[in-house]
């Protein structure tokens, strides 16, 4: 059945799981605070379609017939139509928090209100709601129009009732969704954070090169992307965030970010995104 989904960022996910409800033939509402930032999230997503036509996945008029079915708003109201509303905006809980009481207050009372949030706790979250019974946790993975996991996470008051929907609704964009409780990182990022740091540390500690890190990930581990290289693709501030988060959580010390991590991120090196962060990178 296609639904109408509201998304709130227009960041690399909130585009990525734009692009993944529209070829699933949803339709999508994409909300920001500015005109400015919606025009690049549009962009981005127009980018993100491309690359799908030239690897030959999807056909031109496929892609224009897709972008046909999105509308842009910097009106929050505009997700009161939606029948899933997901935000997709940084990993910082008061902004999230904010987020969270403007889709209570603007969305319809049938639809389920969902985060896209890596590592912040399903209820810390649901404490901003009036009903957290129709709150749940939709974590996809970069890039999410490709990435086929979803880990759908259960608060301690989301209802039957949106967990089917939601399960139904993951199920229905060709992706698995995998039911987790709500724990700090889940078990995607508990494990992944843990196995990144201890591999940036080990760089600093200079037991071996970065090249020589991803190479026994992927040799000996038969992984296809080595940590050092995965987490300048996640992005060095991003995981710094969700380590962070997690050990706010835990107080388990495998999840201090690395002394080289929080240094890169300080000097502006977060990775790909910015050229340069455990790697260099070319133009």
């Amino acid at each position: 059945m296609a639904e109408r989904v509201a998304i709130i960022g227009v960041g690399q996910m909130g585009t990525g799981i734009a692009q993944a409800c529209l070829q699933s033939g949803h339709s999508v509402v994409l909300l920001s605070r500015s005109q400015e930032s919606l025009e690049r999230g549009m962009a981005r997503l127009k980018a993100g379609m491309l690359r799908s036509v030239e690897k030959g996945k999807l056909a031109k008029a496929d892609m224009d017939s897709f972008l046909s079915r999105v509308t842009l708003s910097v009106d929050m109201a505009g997700m009161a139509s939606a029948s899933i509303v997901i935000e997709s905006v940084p990993e910082v809980l008061d902004t999230k928090l904010q987020v969270m009481k403007e889709m209570e207050r603007f969305s319809s009372t049938n639809a389920i209100l969902a985060t896209n949030t890596s590592s912040i706790m399903i209820d810390r979250l649901a404490s901003a709601l009036s009903d957290p019974s129709r709150f749940i946790g939709l974590h996809f993975f970069n890039p999410a129009n490709v990435m086929k996991l979803v880990e759908v996470v259960i608060g301690s008051k989301t209802s039957n009732g949106t967990l089917e929907r939601s399960m139904a609704f993951v199920a229905g964009l060709n992706k698995t969704p995998v039911k987790v409780k709500d724990s700090p990182g889940f078990v995607s990022n508990r494990i992944l954070m843990a196995f990144i740091n201890e591999s940036i540390m080990a760089l600093e500690d200079g037991v071996a090169d970065a090249g020589s890190i991803d190479t026994v990930a992927k040799l000996g581990f038969n992984h296809p992307m080595g940590p050092i290289e995965l987490a300048d693709f996640i992005g060095l501030d991003v995981c710094k965030d969700i380590m962070e988060a997690i050990y706010a959580e835990t107080k388990n010390k495998q999840f201090m970010p690395a002394p080289l991590l929080s240094k890169l991120v300080s000097e502006g090196k977060l990775g790909r995104k910015t050229g340069e962060g455990l790697y260099k990178y070319g133009k």
